[in-house]
C-alpha cells in the first residue's frame, strides 16, 4: 500500500500520488499515461531511462478518476495512493 509520507515530490499536488516504491514497471502508463485519453501520469529518469512515474495532473473528470483507479489496480508494487 502506498505511503503518503514517501510520496514522490514530482507528483502534482492533491490526493493522488506515487510513492518511492515505484520500480517502475510502467503498467500504470497503459491506463493513464501519455498517449491515452487521460494523460495523468508520466515517467521520468535522470539518465534518460524511466526510473519513476508521477502524476503530472490530478484526476478531475469521471474518465480521469476511472483511469487513475485502473492505474492503481494494475500497479504490482501498490505504489499509487489516493489519500495524499
Amino acid at each position: 500500500m502506498a505511503c503518503k509520507d514517501d510520496r514522490l515530490p514530482q507528483s502534482a499536488p492533491g490526493p493522488w500520488y506515487i510513492d518511492s516504491t515505484c520500480l517502475p514497471c510502467l503498467r500504470c502508463l497503459d491506463e493513464a499515461g501519455p498517449g491515452t485519453a487521460t494523460p495523468l501520469l508520466q515517467a521520468e529518469g535522470s539518465s534518460g531511462d524511466e526510473s519513476f512515474v508521477f502524476f503530472v495532473k490530478q484526476p478531475e473528470s469521471e474518465a480521469e478518476i476511472a483511469a487513475a483507479e485502473l492505474a492503481l489496480e494494475v500497479c504490482p508494487q501498490q505504489s499509487i495512493g489516493k489519500d495524499g
